[in-house]
């Protein structure tokens, strides 16, 4: 049985290894980026392997976590996303995607676990 690829972006280095770390010993497979474009460009070399995508909203210069989830659900419309932010929860409802979870920080692992599965096993199948 193959793993299930989560794209992870995150500006935040020591945020971006914990949350890594926590996915992967969730079992899942982790694709990490830590700008906006870098997450386009995984998203976009292979985007049959991309089951999910966990993005911080503010990635400093350039595509925005917004930007990337749009992108993403322009190619497949059902994909599983989950934001997670410290000062963009406002925001959610006008700029996130349907069907979105908005994770605000501070954070535990576990609520990104939680949130990833319920999306994953809400998902209508490929």
């Amino acid at each position: 049985m193959s793993s299930i690829v989560v794209l992870l972006v995150e500006d935040e280095s020591m945020i971006l290894i914990d949350v890594e770390h926590s996915l992967v010993d969730a079992g899942f497979e982790v694709v990490s980026a830590t700008k906006g474009a870098d997450a386009i460009r995984a998203f976009d070399d292979d985007p049959e392997r991309i089951a999910g995508l966990v993005t911080d909203i503010r990635l400093g210069v350039g595509p925005t976590g917004w930007d990337v989830a749009r992108h993403i659900r322009s190619v497949n419309p059902n994909l599983p996303v989950i934001y997670v932010s410290g000062d963009g929860a406002d925001d959610w409802p006008s700029l996130g995607v349907p069907n979105s979870i908005m994770i605000s920080k501070p954070f535990v692992m576990p609520q990104i676990i939680t949130g990833l599965s319920t999306l994953l096993n809400e998902a209508p199948p490929p």
